[in-house]
């Protein structure tokens, strides 16, 4: 398996935010067909669009359609990618016909959450590679499949936990499990953010024209159209998504697991939830919330604060290793470790080491992506990556839905302990005509 700092190196000469420089076009020219990657969209608004254009700043890879039920934004991004690259996507609109396509190695979803599963779970059994945003899946038991669709299909899937390709993620990981900061007693974390609140209520309205909203809604339950419930604002909705908790508590628990010892479901979690800002918001999913989750190894501390922008060490959202000898603060932007004083020896317990000026790193976990189609070799964040990282986000939402203060988790039966309210939550219940996928 390739070393993701391997990665960082080759991506390093990668335009992944040009659109798109003459000198790609002509590199993606001498590519050989047998050679090219041929990937496909299904989910075009936000992010999907964005990992698509990190997909097509590598040389090798090429997009031969593009799915949305919503045709404005097909429109729009059939347009983006021709003018960029001389070459038009075929049109679809619906993901099931876009499978059936022989010339496909690759999709890339970029839905709401409540269709990963199942458009992940397709795509496999049609022999496709697959690239799928994060959280895995809206639900746990819908994560337990995709694990299993990897094995079965043998298929290369990649969960969009980018951070897992970020060069001040992974140095400050080598540094926790290294002992440098000595034994870690426990990772604080935060995540705080205006748009947690979610949206002021919005009146009803027609279905926007162009759009098939019956089939945005697929497996979920039927409801009237709302614009708060449709593009970007979706997730602060349990029927397509988790809120703040899964949309970015997700990400930073997912470096919490990465430097356990042996990475692991949680067992007991404790959780307090609350909507504090009740005022005009429309929304399921809470604003404020702090969980804990003992593990064998440390402590996790999850605070998260919809409406707030500053944190600790003025920061919205970060990470912090606190070990004895000193505590490392980690974002997407760097790290810095703040030492222990040593009253003995009037000197600090480990030497300062300071990382700025790091960037987004969705090119690089692209360009691993990419590169584990061709080789086969595991993905910096294979499914059950995502499926752990998800837990973490979904059992302190069950509890928080269902007002339990704490919830014990038996990974190995793959269920909640004496909680019945719990245990109906773990997988969802599929709108007709649509199924719950089976591996």
């Amino acid at each position: 398996m390739t070393h993701r700092r391997t990665f960082i190196r080759q991506s390093s000469l990668i335009a992944g935010g040009l659109w798109l420089s003459p000198a790609l076009l002509q590199a993606q020219q001498s590519i050989a067909p047998s050679d090219q990657i041929r990937v496909a969209l299904i989910g075009a608004n936000n992010m999907g669009f964005g990992i698509l254009r990190h997909h097509l700043a590598l040389p090798e890879v090429s997009c031969v359609a593009i799915c949305d039920v919503d045709q404005n934004v097909l429109d729009k991004r059939l347009k983006e990618v021709e003018d960029a690259t001389g070459k038009r996507p075929e049109r679809y609109t619906d993901f099931r016909k876009l499978l059936e396509r022989k010339d496909l190695d690759a999709v890339i979803i970029g839905t709401p959450d409540h269709w990963h599963c199942l458009i992940t779970l397709a795509a496999c059994e049609a022999g496709k590679d697959v690239y799928v945003e994060k959280p895995m899946a809206n639900t746990i038991g819908e994560c337990e499949l995709m694990v299993k669709a990897e094995s079965r299909y043998q298929r290369i899937i990649q969960v969009g936990q980018q951070q897992r390709a970020g060069q001040a993620f992974i140095e400050s990981r080598d540094l926790v499990k290294s002992g440098y900061l000595g034994k870690i007693r426990k990772i604080n974390i935060w995540s705080n953010f205006n748009y947690g609140l979610g949206n002021e209520f919005k009146p009803a309205t027609p279905v926007p024209d162009g759009v098939d909203y019956d089939f945005w809604l697929g497996p979920a339950p039927k409801r009237d159209f709302n614009p708060n419930r449709f593009h970007g604002s979706w997730r602060h909705f349990w029927d397509y998504g988790g809120g703040l908790m899964s949309d970015w508590g997700v990400h930073l628990l997912d470096m919490a697991i990465w430097v356990e010892e042996n990475p692991a479901a949680p067992s007991t979690v404790m959780t307090y939830a609350k909507n504090v800002n009740k005022e005009n918001r429309d929304r399921d999913t809470f604003d404020t919330m702090n969980v804990l989750f003992p593990k064998k190894d440390f402590l996790i501390n999850y605070d998260m604060n919809g409406g707030l922008q500053s944190g600790p060490y003025n920061k919205p959202y970060g990470i912090a290793y606190v070990g004895e000898l000193g505590t490392l603060v980690v974002n997407r932007g760097g790290y810095e470790i703040y030492p222990e004083w040593d009253g003995t020896a009037n000197a600090p317990k480990c030497e300062v080491k300071k990382l700025e000026g790091t960037k987004e790193s969705h090119n690089l976990h692209v360009a691993n992506f990419v590169e584990c189609i061709k080789t086969r070799n595991q993905p910096n964040c294979p499914p059950e990556a995502g499926r752990l990282a998800a837990l973490h986000a979904h059992i302190p939402n069950i509890a928080a839905r269902i007002g339990a203060e704490s919830l014990t988790w038996d990974d190995e039966k793959r269920q909640f302990i004496g909680n019945g309210a719990a245990n109906a939550m773990i997988w969802p219940e599929y709108r007709e005509p649509w199924k719950l996928p089976k591996v």
